[in-house]
């Protein structure tokens, strides 16, 4: 089974993953919408940075966004 890569663009994967110029890709931190007051400052500060993803998701974000890359 030949798989071709897709040629528009996912707008979801679009609108939540950045990429570098550097061709990494990065994600938003999870957690911080609410149960803020259960968090110290150091927490909520450290999710205010993105985060690099992992191998298999940048594959991913490859793939729905070929104008990315």
């Amino acid at each position: 089974m030949l798989v071709f890569p897709m040629i528009k663009t996912r707008k979801s994967i679009a609108k939540k993953f950045k990429v570098t110029g550097t061709g990494k890709v990065l994600r938003r931190t999870a957690g911080k919408r609410h149960f803020l007051r259960n968090k110290t400052v150091k927490q909520k500060r450290r999710m205010g940075q993105d985060k690099s993803c992992s191998a298999g998701v940048t594959r991913f974000v490859k793939i729905g966004c070929p104008n990315k890359f």
